[in-house]
Protein backbone atom coordinates (compact mmCIF):
# COMPACT_ATOMS: atom_id res chain seq x y z
CA UNK A 1 0.00 0.00 0.00
CA UNK A 2 2.48 2.58 1.29
CA UNK A 3 6.00 2.73 2.43
CA UNK A 4 4.81 5.08 5.17
CA UNK A 5 1.52 4.80 7.10
CA UNK A 6 0.69 7.90 9.54
CA UNK A 7 -2.65 7.91 11.23
CA UNK A 8 -3.79 11.35 12.86
CA UNK A 9 -6.36 14.64 13.00
CA UNK A 10 -6.14 16.48 9.92
CA UNK A 11 -7.88 20.09 10.60
CA UNK A 12 -8.37 22.70 8.72
CA UNK A 13 -6.41 26.08 10.23
CA UNK A 14 -7.62 29.51 10.10
CA UNK A 15 -4.65 31.94 10.20
CA UNK A 16 -5.11 35.38 11.12
CA UNK A 17 -3.81 37.79 8.12
CA UNK A 18 -2.80 40.67 10.27
CA UNK A 19 -1.28 40.88 13.92
CA UNK A 20 -3.40 41.19 16.78
CA UNK A 21 -5.40 38.88 18.84
CA UNK A 22 -7.93 36.30 17.07
CA UNK A 23 -11.11 38.31 18.53
CA UNK A 24 -9.68 41.34 16.92
CA UNK A 25 -8.36 40.10 13.51
CA UNK A 26 -10.76 40.52 10.62
CA UNK A 27 -9.40 38.14 7.86
CA UNK A 28 -8.07 34.80 7.66
CA UNK A 29 -6.54 32.67 5.09
CA UNK A 30 -7.08 28.66 5.43
CA UNK A 31 -4.39 26.11 5.37
CA UNK A 32 -4.50 22.36 6.11
CA UNK A 33 -2.84 21.41 9.47
CA UNK A 34 -2.10 18.26 11.87
CA UNK A 35 1.38 17.26 13.00
CA UNK A 36 0.81 14.16 11.09
CA UNK A 37 -0.40 15.67 8.12
CA UNK A 38 2.40 17.90 8.27
CA UNK A 39 4.62 14.97 8.31
CA UNK A 40 3.02 13.13 5.39
CA UNK A 41 3.35 16.30 3.50
CA UNK A 42 7.18 16.48 4.14
CA UNK A 43 7.56 13.41 3.55
CA UNK A 44 5.54 12.79 -0.01
CA UNK A 45 7.85 15.96 -1.09
CA UNK A 46 10.94 14.02 -0.74
CA UNK A 47 9.92 11.42 -2.78
CA UNK A 48 8.63 8.97 0.06
CA UNK A 49 5.30 7.00 -0.68
CA UNK A 50 2.96 8.10 2.05
CA UNK A 51 -0.54 7.10 3.36
CA UNK A 52 -2.48 8.93 6.04
CA UNK A 53 -5.40 7.17 7.67
CA UNK A 54 -7.53 9.40 9.75
CA UNK A 55 -11.61 9.53 9.81
CA UNK A 56 -13.27 13.02 9.02
CA UNK A 57 -16.60 14.63 8.81
CA UNK A 58 -18.42 14.53 5.52
CA UNK A 59 -18.32 18.46 5.20
CA UNK A 60 -16.71 21.08 3.07
CA UNK A 61 -13.84 20.92 5.69
CA UNK A 62 -13.55 16.88 5.47
CA UNK A 63 -13.33 17.29 1.47
CA UNK A 64 -10.33 20.06 1.36
CA UNK A 65 -8.34 18.32 3.47
CA UNK A 66 -8.73 15.09 1.15
CA UNK A 67 -8.27 16.76 -1.98
CA UNK A 68 -5.53 18.66 -0.66
CA UNK A 69 -3.96 15.39 0.91
CA UNK A 70 -3.94 14.31 -2.66
CA UNK A 71 -2.52 17.24 -4.19
CA UNK A 72 0.68 16.77 -2.42
CA UNK A 73 0.72 13.26 -3.49
CA UNK A 74 -0.61 11.89 -0.08
CA UNK A 75 -2.14 8.88 -0.61
CA UNK A 76 -5.28 8.65 1.96
CA UNK A 77 -7.37 6.17 3.84
CA UNK A 78 -10.52 8.50 5.19
CA UNK A 79 -13.49 7.12 6.63
CA UNK A 80 -16.13 9.82 6.79
CA UNK A 81 -18.74 10.33 9.26
CA UNK A 82 -22.06 11.43 8.82
CA UNK A 83 -22.74 12.61 12.36
CA UNK A 84 -19.65 14.49 13.50
CA UNK A 85 -17.42 17.56 12.05
CA UNK A 86 -14.41 18.26 11.26
CA UNK A 87 -12.02 19.65 13.35
CA UNK A 88 -10.44 23.27 12.71
CA UNK A 89 -8.14 25.99 14.63
CA UNK A 90 -7.27 29.35 14.37
CA UNK A 91 -4.23 30.95 14.84
CA UNK A 92 -2.85 34.28 15.06
CA UNK A 93 -0.50 36.36 13.55
CA UNK A 94 2.79 37.59 15.56
CA UNK A 95 5.80 38.95 15.17
CA UNK A 96 8.03 37.12 18.14
CA UNK A 97 7.19 34.31 20.61
CA UNK A 98 4.48 31.62 19.66
CA UNK A 99 0.93 32.52 18.41
CA UNK A 100 -2.55 32.49 19.84
CA UNK A 101 -4.45 29.33 18.98
CA UNK A 102 -8.34 28.29 19.61
CA UNK A 103 -9.35 24.93 19.11
CA UNK A 104 -12.62 23.78 18.03
CA UNK A 105 -12.05 20.29 17.42
CA UNK A 106 -14.01 18.72 20.52
CA UNK A 107 -16.44 15.51 19.95
CA UNK A 108 -14.70 16.05 15.84
CA UNK A 109 -15.03 12.92 13.22
CA UNK A 110 -11.52 11.65 14.29
CA UNK A 111 -11.72 11.45 17.71
CA UNK A 112 -14.09 8.56 16.87
CA UNK A 113 -11.70 6.38 15.32
CA UNK A 114 -10.89 3.11 16.97
CA UNK A 115 -9.35 -0.01 17.62
CA UNK A 116 -11.88 -1.41 14.81
CA UNK A 117 -10.75 0.85 12.01
CA UNK A 118 -7.03 0.39 12.73
CA UNK A 119 -7.87 -3.56 11.52
CA UNK A 120 -8.44 -2.24 7.88
CA UNK A 121 -5.36 -0.16 7.53
CA UNK A 122 -3.11 -2.26 4.65
CA UNK A 123 0.58 -2.62 5.71
CA UNK A 124 1.59 -5.37 3.30
CA UNK A 125 3.92 -3.05 1.78
CA UNK A 126 5.24 -0.82 5.06
CA UNK A 127 8.32 0.16 6.25
CA UNK A 128 7.37 2.75 8.78
CA UNK A 129 4.21 3.57 10.57
CA UNK A 130 4.26 7.24 12.28
CA UNK A 131 1.75 8.24 15.32
CA UNK A 132 2.13 11.17 17.61
CA UNK A 133 0.87 11.59 20.84
CA UNK A 134 -2.02 14.02 20.22
CA UNK A 135 -4.29 11.20 18.13
CA UNK A 136 -4.34 9.33 21.62
CA UNK A 137 -5.57 12.32 23.81
CA UNK A 138 -8.76 12.74 21.23
CA UNK A 139 -10.37 9.75 23.29
CA UNK A 140 -10.14 6.44 24.42
CA UNK A 141 -11.22 5.43 21.42
CA UNK A 142 -8.00 7.18 19.67
CA UNK A 143 -5.87 5.85 22.36
CA UNK A 144 -6.62 2.24 21.57
CA UNK A 145 -6.51 2.64 18.00
CA UNK A 146 -2.95 4.13 18.12
CA UNK A 147 -2.19 1.23 20.67
CA UNK A 148 -3.47 -1.60 17.92
CA UNK A 149 -1.66 -0.01 15.04
CA UNK A 150 1.56 0.49 16.89
CA UNK A 151 0.78 -3.53 17.88
CA UNK A 152 -0.01 -4.47 14.63
CA UNK A 153 3.15 -2.28 13.01
CA UNK A 154 5.70 -4.70 15.67
CA UNK A 155 3.76 -8.04 14.58
CA UNK A 156 4.95 -7.48 10.96
CA UNK A 157 8.51 -6.47 11.78
CA UNK A 158 7.66 -2.69 11.15
CA UNK A 159 9.68 0.19 12.21
CA UNK A 160 7.05 2.69 14.34
CA UNK A 161 8.32 6.29 15.11
CA UNK A 162 6.48 8.37 17.87
CA UNK A 163 6.22 11.85 18.35
CA UNK A 164 5.29 12.74 21.98
CA UNK A 165 3.48 16.31 20.40
CA UNK A 166 2.43 16.78 23.62
CA UNK A 167 -1.50 18.45 23.84
CA UNK A 168 -2.17 18.97 27.61
CA UNK A 169 -5.84 20.91 26.92
CA UNK A 170 -6.87 17.35 25.35
CA UNK A 171 -6.01 15.25 28.52
CA UNK A 172 -8.00 14.92 31.72
CA UNK A 173 -5.24 15.61 33.86
CA UNK A 174 -1.22 16.05 33.86
CA UNK A 175 -0.92 12.52 35.27
CA UNK A 176 -2.56 11.03 32.72
CA UNK A 177 -0.97 12.57 30.50
CA UNK A 178 2.51 11.36 31.39
CA UNK A 179 1.52 7.64 31.89
CA UNK A 180 -0.09 7.53 28.69
CA UNK A 181 2.64 9.20 26.37
CA UNK A 182 5.30 7.19 28.11
CA UNK A 183 3.18 3.71 27.29
CA UNK A 184 3.05 4.94 24.02
CA UNK A 185 6.65 5.19 23.73
CA UNK A 186 7.85 2.39 25.20
CA UNK A 187 6.09 0.88 22.42
CA UNK A 188 8.07 2.56 19.49
CA UNK A 189 11.70 2.04 18.32
CA UNK A 190 11.99 5.71 17.29
CA UNK A 191 10.99 8.20 19.76
CA UNK A 192 10.78 12.27 18.99
CA UNK A 193 10.61 14.47 22.27
CA UNK A 194 11.24 18.22 22.58
CA UNK A 195 13.08 19.24 25.44
CA UNK A 196 10.67 21.46 26.93
CA UNK A 197 8.54 17.92 26.73
CA UNK A 198 11.26 16.18 28.29
CA UNK A 199 11.12 18.33 31.42
CA UNK A 200 7.27 17.29 32.25
CA UNK A 201 7.84 13.39 30.54
CA UNK A 202 11.25 12.62 32.05
CA UNK A 203 12.29 14.95 34.96
CA UNK A 204 14.57 16.54 33.12
CA UNK A 205 15.43 19.03 30.59
CA UNK A 206 19.00 17.86 29.57
CA UNK A 207 19.06 16.10 26.35
CA UNK A 208 21.05 13.38 27.39
CA UNK A 209 19.32 12.81 30.32
CA UNK A 210 15.63 12.63 27.70
CA UNK A 211 17.39 10.10 25.38
CA UNK A 212 18.67 7.75 28.05
CA UNK A 213 14.83 7.65 29.69
CA UNK A 214 13.41 6.57 26.54
CA UNK A 215 16.41 4.21 25.66
CA UNK A 216 15.69 2.45 28.69
CA UNK A 217 12.06 1.89 27.94
CA UNK A 218 13.35 0.16 24.59
CA UNK A 219 13.66 2.86 21.94
CA UNK A 220 16.28 1.96 19.07
CA UNK A 221 17.41 5.25 18.63
CA UNK A 222 15.91 8.81 20.47
CA UNK A 223 16.59 11.83 18.79
CA UNK A 224 15.78 14.92 21.65
CA UNK A 225 14.68 18.42 19.40
CA UNK A 226 16.65 21.38 21.24
CA UNK A 227 15.21 24.25 19.01
CA UNK A 228 17.44 26.73 17.15
CA UNK A 229 20.05 24.86 19.45
CA UNK A 230 19.87 21.60 17.29
CA UNK A 231 19.28 17.95 18.53
CA UNK A 232 21.00 15.75 20.59
CA UNK A 233 20.67 11.42 19.05
CA UNK A 234 21.24 8.82 21.02
CA UNK A 235 21.65 5.33 18.66
CA UNK A 236 22.78 1.91 20.70
CA UNK A 237 24.13 3.75 23.98
CA UNK A 238 26.28 6.21 22.03
CA UNK A 239 25.04 10.01 21.64
CA UNK A 240 26.29 13.28 20.45
CA UNK A 241 24.90 16.72 19.58
CA UNK A 242 23.97 18.24 16.65
CA UNK A 243 23.96 21.93 16.30
CA UNK A 244 20.95 23.48 13.87
CA UNK A 245 20.79 26.14 11.51
CA UNK A 246 21.00 29.96 11.62
CA UNK A 247 17.71 31.95 11.07
CA UNK A 248 17.62 35.04 10.36
CA UNK A 249 13.75 35.98 10.42
CA UNK A 250 11.52 33.66 12.47
CA UNK A 251 7.71 33.89 11.10
CA UNK A 252 6.07 31.16 12.96
CA UNK A 253 7.39 28.45 15.61
CA UNK A 254 4.41 26.63 14.14
CA UNK A 255 5.12 22.82 12.67
CA UNK A 256 8.86 23.25 13.46
CA UNK A 257 8.78 19.97 15.52
CA UNK A 258 6.63 18.01 12.44
CA UNK A 259 9.47 19.55 9.81
CA UNK A 260 12.24 18.13 11.77
CA UNK A 261 10.38 14.49 12.05
CA UNK A 262 9.69 14.96 8.45
CA UNK A 263 13.90 14.88 7.85
CA UNK A 264 14.49 12.74 10.57
CA UNK A 265 12.60 9.90 9.43
CA UNK A 266 13.26 10.76 5.83
CA UNK A 267 16.44 10.07 6.00
CA UNK A 268 16.57 7.06 8.12
CA UNK A 269 14.51 5.63 5.60
CA UNK A 270 17.16 6.43 3.04
CA UNK A 271 19.58 4.33 5.37
CA UNK A 272 21.90 7.33 5.89
CA UNK A 273 24.00 8.57 8.96
CA UNK A 274 22.82 9.23 12.25
CA UNK A 275 24.73 12.62 11.13
CA UNK A 276 22.74 13.24 8.23
CA UNK A 277 19.66 12.26 9.94
CA UNK A 278 20.32 15.12 12.14
CA UNK A 279 21.42 17.89 9.74
CA UNK A 280 18.30 17.06 7.51
CA UNK A 281 16.28 17.09 10.92
CA UNK A 282 17.27 20.55 11.64
CA UNK A 283 17.43 22.10 8.29
CA UNK A 284 13.66 21.53 7.39
CA UNK A 285 13.41 22.71 11.08
CA UNK A 286 14.73 25.82 10.17
CA UNK A 287 13.15 26.20 7.03
CA UNK A 288 9.65 25.65 8.12
CA UNK A 289 10.12 28.70 10.65
CA UNK A 290 10.69 30.77 8.08
CA UNK A 291 7.03 30.51 6.94
CA UNK A 292 3.27 31.32 8.25
CA UNK A 293 1.96 27.77 7.14
CA UNK A 294 2.41 24.69 9.03
CA UNK A 295 3.66 22.93 6.76
CA UNK A 296 4.04 25.66 3.40
CA UNK A 297 8.19 25.33 4.59
CA UNK A 298 8.75 21.45 3.71
CA UNK A 299 10.97 22.02 0.68
CA UNK A 300 11.13 19.08 -2.05
CA UNK A 301 14.60 18.01 -2.48
CA UNK A 302 15.82 20.40 -4.54
CA UNK A 303 14.95 23.30 -2.57
CA UNK A 304 16.83 21.31 0.53
CA UNK A 305 19.53 20.71 -1.30
CA UNK A 306 20.05 23.97 -2.02
CA UNK A 307 19.50 24.84 1.54
CA UNK A 308 22.01 22.54 2.76
CA UNK A 309 24.56 24.04 0.03
CA UNK A 310 24.18 27.50 1.32
CA UNK A 311 23.97 26.90 4.82
CA UNK A 312 26.49 24.14 5.89
CA UNK A 313 29.00 25.04 7.99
Amino acid sequence: MAEIVLLGEPMVVFAANTVGKLEEVETFTRFLAGAEANVAIGLSRLEHNTCYVTKLGNDPFGRFIEKRLHSEGVHTQIAYDQSHLTGFYLKSKVVAADPEVSYFRKNSAASWYGPEDAEWIDLSETKLVHVTGIMPALSENCLQATIRLMERARENGITVSFDPNLRPALWKDKETMIARINELAARADIVLPGVGEGRILAGTDEPEKIAAFYQRKGAKIVAVKAGPKGAYVLRNGSGSFYPGFHVENVVDTVGAGDAFATGFLSAYLEGLTIAEMAERANALGAMQVCVAGDNDGLPTREKLADFLDQNRK
